[in-house]
């Protein structure tokens, strides 16, 4: 291993067999993204069992064959730490669990960068945060919506990070929503198998794809509310906007939601008299192993004043 450069040993699954390259090693390596792996392997920094150099990420992957991922550590970049608030709910030296604020950005990009959850995490760990995710995104081992409130674990360190990232890709973490949609979904309960990618017609916005990526949302009504409902959807996949274009795809979008929502003139006068300006949904349970201890955890958070306060007003 050279000075400041860590090396990963990537192995190409079965199941991978024939994918682009760079989608295979972002299966292969979980901790890195599709993103991240194509800029290290067009700066040189992967290669084959011969030693060659892999810089084409659109050349086909063969199952069994071995790579090696060399990931330099970060440089310093923009990020700043910034004194902002944050509710830690628990942190030791592996990793920090906090109960994120809603309008709270999770890593700087275009538009936002400062003031994001980064920024909040690098003042208060005094820049102890895994560099694996690279200098943007140090610690970042998932993310939740900016207008999204509640449970998020960041890495501390690289051990945390990979550990964390695997039992994410395995799916085995527990992550359970609660949202307050429109109507009430029939059945009461049930579950969306419906895969996921970005929308062909629009960019900005996910939709279901038949050649997306497979998400899986359980989901359960709690309470029944004015032409409305409380829901928990729990988790089997993590993608981008899954609760929102799942809970929609079923003709129960959230409230409150800018992009996949369809406000009910019965509900308007409510969400403009609650000044409730974001989609209803907060991450209420997170549950893992520790990747340092083995330890299983799970973490609960209450609906947050603005989300209990329409719950509260739209009760029947």
């Amino acid at each position: 291993m050279n000075r400041g450069v860590s090396t990963i040993a990537a192995r190409i699954s079965d199941e991978a067999n024939g994918w682009r390259l760079d989608r295979a090693l972002a299966e292969a390596v979980p901790t890195l993204s599709r993103e991240r792996l194509k800029a290290l392997m067009s700066s040189g920094q992967v290669s084959d069992a011969s030693g060659a150099l892999a810089r084409d990420p659109a050349r086909k992957a063969v199952a069994g064959a071995v790579y090696t991922v060399s990931v330099p550590e970060p440089t310093a970049a923009h990020n700043e730490a910034q004194d902002i608030a944050l509710q830690v709910v628990f942190e030791d030296e592996h990793l920090i669990v906090i109960d994120k604020q809603a309008g709270l950005v999770v890593h700087p990009a275009a538009g936002n960068l400062d003031g994001t959850l980064v920024n909040a995490l690098l003042h208060h760990c005094a820049g102890n945060l895994s560099g694996i995710g690279g200098v943007v995104r140090p610690g970042i081992v998932h993310r939740i919506d900016k207008d999204t409130s509640g449970l998020m674990v960041a890495a501390k360190t690289d051990r945390a990070h990979e550990g964390l990232a695997r039992q994410f890709h395995d799916h085995s973490i527990d992550r359970r929503y609660k949202a307050i949609v429109t109507g009430r979904p029939l059945p009461s309960e049930g579950t969306v198998d419906a895969p996921l990618a970005r929308s062909p017609s629009n960019r900005k916005k996910i939709a279901i794809v038949p050649n997306g990526k497979r998400a899986v949302t359980h989901y359960k009504t709690l309470a029944r509310l004015k032409e409305a409902a409380l829901v928990e959807c729990r988790l089997e996949t993590g993608r981008t906007h899954q609760v929102r274009v799942h809970m929609a795809s079923i003709g129960n979008p959230l409230l409150g939601d800018p992009v996949y929502g369809r406000t009910k003139p019965v509900h308007r006068q409510v969400l403009e008299t609650l000044h409730f300006r974001r989609q209803a949904l907060h991450a209420a349970r997170l549950g893992f192993i520790h990747p340092a201890t083995s330890i299983a955890m799970a973490f609960d958070s209450e609906m947050p004043s603005d989300m209990q306060e329409l719950f509260d007003t739209l009760c029947c």
